[in-house]
This record gives C-alpha cells, structure tokens and sequence, in this order.
C-alpha cells in the first residue's frame, strides 16, 4: 500500500487544526493526505427518528470529508487529498488506518486557561496500538506551534532517556529536524539521590558528578546522531528532576515533542507509559508519540 499522511476527521475543530497540519506535513514529505472520517452506525432508537435517521446522519457525515478536501486542496494545491469513509468504531478504524500511515495525524481540544491537550479515550487507545507515529494536535489557545513551516528557532524537543535509547525514536526526531528545517533540542530528566527520604542534607560534590555523568551519558548517545546529521544543530539538555516536567516546559519554545511509547507483546496489552501520558496532556507544542521496541 501507497504511504499517506493519515488525518482522523470528525468535522470538530481539533481535527480540522489537525488536517490542516497534516496538510503542510504532506506537503514537506511529497505524500498524499488521507482523510479519514469514521461513521458510527446510527442507534435503533435515534434511526427511528424522522429528523435524525440514518440518511440525515450519512448525509451529514459524508458532508464532513467533502468539504474538508475542498478547503485543504484550496489552501494547498501542491497535495494530493484522498478521502476514506468508513463504518466503525473510531479508534478501531483508525489504529487500522496508521499501517499505511506516515504518520497518523489527530486533533486533540486545548484546556481552557491552561496550556495542555484534551486528550480523549480514541485518542489514547489509538496512541496506544497504533504501529506507526501518531500525532497530536492541538486546536485551541496558541496555535503558532501546530505549523509545519516554523522558523529554525523552533526545535524539535527530543525526550531521551540513556538507559534505553532506541534509534527509530531518535531517528525520528533528527528526520522531523531537517524536514522542517528545526534544530533537536534533546531534554533527559535523572533524579537527584533521595536525601529527604534519609533526612540527610544534599551532597553537591555527587550532585554535581552525577550530573557530569549524565550529560556524558547523553552526548555518547547523540554521538553518531550528529555525525549522521551533521547540518542539524544539537542542544542537549541533562536536567535533574523529571523528564515529564522538563518535556512539557520544553513545548512552549517547540515545534513538536517526539517522545516514545514502548511496543508490549504480552497479556497485559498496550500501555503508554506515565512520561508520555503527562507530556500528551501538558505539552503545548503539537506531540509526536513514536511506538518502538
């Protein structure tokens, strides 16, 4: 199957931010857009209603996808706009949709006042099966960050942590970089020794050795990054406290956070782990969450 870039379309605000980002990212990568507008079978009770039955309900859901491809072909003539209507459970379909998706691309309703997603349970469960990259985007507060053509002094925030790097993560981040032409600002959380716990005062010396040590911990990860992406600018960032906190303060400066989501072959089925819950609720930047070994 042909790779697009896969946006999910309900005919909300969020999803239309999201189309109109997946639109630029198409653009940048020469793929297709996909829209992708899932249509839920009508209850037995409302289907009786004269009003509100099946057609009226089609009628309105096809109209979505319509006359979301006129706009974005309007606003971007360079990309190819394909549509897919399909019948379903939402997150089903479009944890489906993200095989041939490169990536999948979902809205994701700002929180009033505060920065930070909405991020509801499709979106979740489809982040936590998807095989692919997927997304988020934001539709509400500051939107400057959700456009593909940001200026270099955007990063791309990286969230890395050394003990277990993986290159398809990483990978990602430093693609995303030269494709929007961003710098990697690569952000590493470790925590302090736990004084308080023993009612002990903080011991600099090893504080700050230990620091030492994770900032080379971090370069020696980066290490054949920049020597594979030589044109990409690298600020590395070894912060003592959590990642999660330094992601999301991160965003505010960023053009996307890539961060991972660990692939669980087991009973216990898929999980996002608790980095990447907080950053997909807190960030401000649109988030890439990339499943890997």
């Amino acid at each position: 199957m042909p790779r697009t870039v896969t946006v999910g379309l309900d005919g909300s605000p969020e999803s239309r931010a999201a189309a109109d980002w997946a639109a630029r990212e198409a653009k940048l990568r020469g793929l297709p857009l996909k829209l992708v507008n899932v249509w839920e079978p009508v209850p037995e009770p409302i289907a009786q209603a004269p009003l509100l039955g099946p057609e009226t309900h089609q009628h309105w859901s096809e109209r979505i996808p319509r006359e979301a491809a006129e706009e974005l072909r309007a606003a971007h003539p360079e990309v190819d706009v394909l549509i897919k209507q399909v019948t379903g459970r939402p997150a089903e379909v479009l944890t489906d949709a993200a095989k041939d998706a490169e990536p999948l691309v979902l809205g994701s309703r700002g929180l009033s006042g505060v920065g930070g997603f909405m991020v509801g349970s499709v979106g979740l469960a489809v982040v936590a099966h998807a095989e692919c990259p997927v997304v988020l985007v934001r539709a509400e507060g500051d939107t400057s960050g959700t456009d593909s053509t940001l200026p270099p002094s955007r990063p791309v925030v990286l969230g890395l942590d050394t003990r277990a790097p993986d290159d398809t993560l990483i990978g990602f981040a430093f693609e995303a970089a030269v494709l929007h032409g961003a710098s990697v600002r690569v952000v590493h959380g470790w925590n302090e020794p736990p004084y308080i716990a023993y009612g002990l005062p903080p011991d600099l010396e090893l504080n700050a050795r230990l620091g030492a040590e994770e900032a080379a911990a971090v370069s020696e990860v980066l290490r054949p990054w920049r020597q594979k992406f030589p044109t990409v600018d690298v600020v590395e960032d070894s912060l003592s406290g959590k990642a999660a906190d330094h992601l999301v303060d991160a965003s505010a400066e960023a053009s996307l956070v890539v961060v991972g989501r660990r692939i669980r072959r087991s009973p216990l089925g898929a999980h996002i782990g608790p980095v990447t819950h907080a950053v997909l609720h807190h960030a401000t930047a649109p988030v890439a969450v990339v499943p890997h070994d």
